[in-house]
């Protein structure tokens, strides 16, 4: 771990082993860090958040810059960690890598532009500023689908803005985790301002969410673990980004080839481990058969299982065996329930782990089925049939989720009519749910199981921040 500057053991000695989802392997040896660690990491951040807060945001820009240095240095050896503890392909891992390079440089940048304002005072010959200030410890509790650039979605504002850190990783990448800290360590920002603790999440996750010396939570995970954090870190600034159901409406004048390139990329990257990805795919009945066949080709043609480290492989195994169980039942129920099997449908024989599950489509799925109404989390694209647009939004609006949509049709006037009625944070229209960029805001909809607040480019340091009012006679 890492805490107040340097790299220690837990308190107790205890540690826990990593496995590799692709090899079956042990690969590392990790601190089991405890409530009395994650305490020791909040007093250092707290003793060093004063002077990381006086600095100009252009001083904390050029030690942000320094890590995205070290990880463009790195490149090579970060991603090949990653597949390594993910799961997920190589080619995948250095795409993270590269994006991991832009969240570091852009918050530099944008906690450069963090401004105040100046309002207006009732009374004559009076001044009023309104001035941004850190909120002085930010606990950040990531998962394990993007071990990289999900905590340098929180981390880097955090730093940015003027707040010092404390971070849990998700035990099962835990390894990759610690790679990212070694950069951050080595770009020599001051003691206690950047902390690393590992360990179980119902430990020191809990610690650092409940404890008084953490000023602000941001958590990226499922929405279950999310409601605890929470409860936990009630009466703090809090930014939670929570799971998604969000579908892929495709009408009946969409344009179907992109429609089936984009819900491939939607379903199966990252095997389907994301919270954007398309759980759910409602195609007009118009055009859904040759909506399947087209996209049940490109499953086959394109969507090569195998080991994350060989050349042509596009789809690696999942992460850890809860997943794997949530496809196994999520797709046995669709079947149950009367969906079709076009295409997987079960794990792969023949790798070191059972992990690997084929990459499946299903046709007919109804709308009350596990994979349509929950969080399947695996490489699954579950075909459900609609008539209208406004089935399409009443469906979409049925799921407690609102992370995020996406629509495809030749209208646009119906692509932002969709746009207008569904309640989700982010709504793409003509393209694959897994688009999304770095700098613009990204969370779910009030009211729904996705989340508060939002990450992505200044957002999260709005709600890292604070206005203290001034008022200059």
């Amino acid at each position: 771990m890492f805490v107040d500057g340097a790299w220690t053991a837990s308190e107790s000695g205890e540690t826990f082993v990593a496995d590799s989802p692709a090899t079956g392997e042990a690969i590392a040896d990790i601190p089991q860090g405890s409530r009395e660690d994650a305490r020791r990491a909040i007093a250092a951040a707290n003793r060093a958040a004063g002077a990381w807060a006086r600095l100009t945001p252009f001083a904390r820009a050029a030690s942000l810059h320094r890590v995205a240095d070290l990880v463009e240095r790195r490149r090579d050896e970060l991603a090949h960690t990653l597949t390594l503890d993910q799961g997920k392909p190589l080619h995948e891992s250095r795409d993270e890598v590269e994006e991991l390079v832009q969240y570091w440089r852009n918050a530099a940048e944008d906690g450069k532009r963090l401004e105040g304002r100046l309002a207006n005072s009732f009374t004559p010959g009076k001044r009023v500023l309104l001035v941004r200030r850190p909120r002085g410890v930010i606990g950040v509790i990531t998962p394990w689908n993007w071990p990289y650039t999900m905590p340098a979605e929180l981390i880097a504002p955090a730093l940015a803005s003027g707040n010092t850190v404390v971070w849990t990783p998700a035990s099962t990448t835990a390894v990759a985790a610690v790679a990212l800290a070694e950069c951050v360590a080595e770009a020599d920002l001051p003691p206690g301002v950047f902390n690393l603790v590992t360990g179980p999440g119902s430990t020191v996750g809990d610690e650092i969410a409940r404890h008084p010396g953490t000023h602000g939570v941001g958590f990226i995970g499922s929405t279950e673990t999310g409601r605890k954090v929470a409860e936990a870190a009630a009466g703090k600034a809090i930014v939670l980004e929570l799971g998604g159901n969000g579908p892929v409406v495709v009408l009946e004048d969409a344009d179907l080839d992109l429609a089936a390139e984009a819900s491939v990329t939607a379903c199966f990257m990252c095997a389907g481990q994301s919270c954007t990805a398309g759980e759910r795919l409602l195609v007009h009945e118009d055009v859904r058969d040759e909506f399947v066949e087209r996209l049940a080709r490109l499953v086959a043609e394109r969507v090569v299982l195998g080991d994350p480290f060989a050349e042509g492989t596009t789809m690696g195994p999942l992460n850890n065996a809860g997943v794997a169980d949530k496809m196994d039942e999520h797709v046995a129920d669709a079947l149950g329930r009367g969906a079709e099997l076009i295409h997987g449908g079960a794990r792969a024989d023949g790798f070191p782990t059972r992990l690997y599950w084929q990459p499946t489509v299903l046709d007919g799925v109804p709308p009350e089925s596990l994979v349509a109404r929950e969080e399947t989390f695996g490489p699954v694209a579950p075909v459900v049939a609609i008539e209208s647009l406004e089935q399409a939004i009443e469906l979409a609006n049925a799921s407690p989720y609102g992370l995020l949509s996406a629509i495809f049709t030749r209208d646009l006037a119906r692509g932002l009519r969709y746009a207008d009625a569904v309640r989700a944070g982010w709504v793409n229209i003509n393209d694959s749910s897994n688009y999304w960029e770095s700098h613009l805001p990204f969370g779910g909809r009030s009211g729904s199981a996705s989340g508060i607040g939002r990450v992505g480019g200044t957002a999260p340091m709005e709600s890292f921040t604070e206005l203290q009012t001034v008022v200059v006679s």
